[in-house]
């Protein structure tokens, strides 16, 4: 009788444990959501107010620090760290503000580490082991991981959340896609984001070439023999000014 009753309790410990981080992951999606949608303005982040009033993201940044989510509910975790790469991003801006770029930090992107998700981790980790390394099929993720940088795909209002998660990869990567200053075309030649020549094997897999990769989100193909070239990445930062 003693072993059942140690077991129940063992049992009632971990759903309630599980019940407590699935409500903590529903309200860290709510109040990111709140913040994105007060900060961030036309692909640009308002830094400067975010610094003089850091209540809100240093909320979500305590909020984050002990949520635990599995890789096994994909589109949960993939939203989970997908804010907290951003909301990482722009916690390392404000710590530093003002400057003019991300690169002023020494070590920004591969030293500095964030306390989220139960894990000290550099932004590179969360991008490269976490999201990139567990589900290498997904190279939208290029077009939602903002580095505070205008050179990447512009940050939206609005947290990326479980349920809607495909259709906002989808959205920013053919914004992204069709948009004439991020795929700049000239002739028989375009010339692509950097990102496309610093991770080339995410958007080549399955014998596709980039060209392939691009069009597939495209409304005005380019044509199949199109030469590739790369334009210098934007490192200003992406402040509202």
């Amino acid at each position: 009788m003693m072993n059942i009753k140690k077991t129940l309790t063992v049992l009632a410990l971990v759903v309630f444990a599980g019940t407590l981080s699935a409500q903590d992951v529903s309200t860290f999606f709510t109040k990111a959501d709140a913040f994105f949608k007060t900060y961030v303005k036309n692909g640009r982040v308002a830094y400067k107010e975010i610094k003089a009033n850091p209540n809100g993201l240093d909320e979500l940044i305590t909020l984050a620090k002990d949520i635990n989510v599995s890789k096994n509910d994909a589109k949960t975790y993939q939203a989970f760290w997908i804010n907290g790469y951003n909301l990482s991003v722009i916690k390392g801006i404000v710590e530093h503000y003002p400057l003019k770029s991300p690169l002023d930090v020494n070590g920004f992107f591969d030293k500095t580490k964030h306390s989220i998700g139960g894990k000290d981790i550099t932004l590179n980790d969360i991008e490269n082991k976490l999201l990139r390394g567990n589900f290498p099929e997904e190279a939208r993720f290029h077009f939602v991981l903002v580095c505070a940088g205008l050179g990447c795909p512009p940050i939206i209002n609005k947290a990326y959340v479980p349920n809607t998660l495909d259709a906002q990869l989808q959205h920013q990567t053919e914004l992204a896609l069709n948009d004439p200053n991020f795929v700049r075309i000239k002739g028989k030649r375009v010339n692509l984001s950097q990102i496309f020549e610093w991770y080339k094997g995410d958007f080549t897999q399955g014998g596709k070439s980039l060209v392939d990769y691009v069009n597939l989100y495209r409304k005005e193909k380019l044509e199949t023999k199109t030469k590739v070239g790369y334009y210098p990445y934007d490192w200003t930062l992406n402040e509202i000014k």
